[in-house]
């Protein structure tokens, strides 16, 4: 199964993610229904690793990622390395 890493970044908090590979477009409609469903939006990756099946990894600022999700702005981009 090919993997995608996501970095949820908010105010609160940065959390890294890997789950199955999607695109971009599939990625912000996951991301819009597990905020529909969150009370906190520090709760976002824990509602969204559960709905989506996606794990939490430790936080590592040397790991390449696809995808960011910014929960400030709902902006969801891919960073330039």
């Amino acid at each position: 199964m090919i993997k995608v890493i996501i970095e949820v970044d908010g105010y609160l908090n940065q959390v890294l993610l890997t789950g199955r590979k999607c695109s971009k477009k599939e990625l912000k409609q996951k991301y819009l229904q597990a905020k529909a469903l969150t009370t906190h939006i520090k709760d976002l990756a824990n509602v969204f690793s559960r709905l989506h099946n996606f794990e939490q990894i430790p936080y590592d600022s040397e790991i390449q990622i696809d995808f960011v999700i910014d929960t400030d702005t709902d902006r969801i981009y891919s960073p330039s390395y």
